[in-house]
């Protein structure tokens, strides 16, 4: 039967969050309850609450989660109850043209849950946070949004490969394709810089510069993998690119920020035949303008990376073993834990730029 629980709801753009009980139905076909475990706070979760995304609330908040599943429905093969998963955002279809070719990744027909969670009391609709809605006590998830992953693995940082920390990391691995000896720049030093410049460490980069203009980000950059750190504000970051790079620009340089300017310096920044990838998410009014002499005669590839170009069900098994090994320390992104109710304090530490993830623990 139906269950309630407490959950972070924005009801309205710009108002501050508040804990309230909502109604999680039983899973329908195709669907599952988790119960959640730890969910990190991410700024796609300060964009709803801005309405910066859609105006289409109030929003059940949270998706960066890991937690255990406690029952599913009819047709469900993915998951069982008991197991350990993390959530996902982009539960494949298989049957997409994409994903036909053989590039799931690319999935043009991501699903959800079918049923609605709702407010307890008034029955009002809830639009889940990129259809996970996890800063909750339990959640309504379609099974394929459930990645059963190594159980012994804390669910703090688990559930950081969520959104953040795998766009971060697939945008330098699987995007952006960085390979032994290369050189990576890394314009945005916040969560998911910081995971690219992992997962450029990761693949065996040889030099990663790091491009802030805030020293703070600039110096957890280097904790993360950085070899070079550059800041910004007060200096030309295309010229000290290149002059790290023997004057060519680095192989491929990520941009982690999303804004126009820093896409024009990560176009520069890069060598001939080099690789921009874009994974900092612009907001609907920003405009680019390039020559179209220079995106010719400069050659290369321009990218954009969708959550890391990630498969849940192939990368994340993989970087937990990672982590397990020492490999890949996910705790490095945990700056703090926190209860259920401090979710706004956390959004006000986050814009500020004085944490680099905060995890709400249940």
């Amino acid at each position: 039967m139906a269950q309630e629980v407490r959950g972070v709801i924005a009801s309205g753009k710009g108002e501050p969050v508040r804990v309230e009980t909502i109604v999680v139905p039983d899973p329908g076909p195709g669907e599952a309850v988790v119960k959640v475990q730890a969910c990190g706070v991410c700024h796609t979760d300060l964009h709803y609450r801005q309405g910066g995304i859609s105006d289409d609330f109030p929003f059940l908040l949270g998706h960066e989660a890991a937690g255990v599943v406690e029952s599913v429905g009819a047709g469900v093969t993915e998951v069982e109850p008991g197991d350990f998963v993390i959530l996902n955002w982009r539960a494949v279809c298989g049957r997409c043209r994409s994903c036909l070719r053989g590039r799931p990744w690319y999935c043009f027909d991501t699903h959800n849950a079918r049923q609605k969670m709702t407010l307890a009391g008034s029955g009002r609709e809830l639009s889940p946070a990129l259809g996970i809605g996890a800063f909750a006590e339990k959640t309504l998830v379609a099974a394929g949004q459930c990645t059963k992953v190594d159980a012994s693995v804390s669910a703090q940082v688990a559930g950081l490969l969520g959104c953040g920390v795998m766009a971060g990391i697939g945008a330098a691995i699987n995007t952006g394709g960085v390979g032994r000896g290369d050189t990576v720049a890394v314009i945005g030093c916040g969560g998911v810089g910081d995971a690219a410049i992992a997962g450029a460490r990761l693949a065996g980069a040889a030099k990663i510069i790091a491009v802030d203009i805030d020293d703070r980000k600039l110096e957890t950059a280097r904790a993360m993998g950085a070899t070079h750190a550059v800041n910004s504000r007060r200096t030309d970051a295309v010229e000290a690119v290149r002059e790290l790079t023997g004057g060519f620009g680095a192989d491929v340089v990520i941009e982690a920020v999303g804004r126009p300017e820093t896409y024009r310096q990560a176009f520069y920044a890069r060598d001939l035949a080099g690789t921009v990838v874009l994974v900092g998410v612009p907001t609907p009014e920003m405009k680019l303008e390039l020559p179209l002499l220079d995106v010719f005669g400069r050659g290369g590839a321009l990218k954009s990376s969708w959550y890391g170009d990630c498969l849940p069900s192939r990368d994340f098994p993989m970087l937990i073993d990672l982590h397990l090994q020492g490999r890949l320390d996910l705790a490095a992104f945990v700056s703090e834990t926190i209860a259920l109710d401090e979710v706004e304090q956390a959004f006000e530490r986050m814009h500020a730029g004085d944490v680099l993830r905060s995890v709400v623990v249940l």
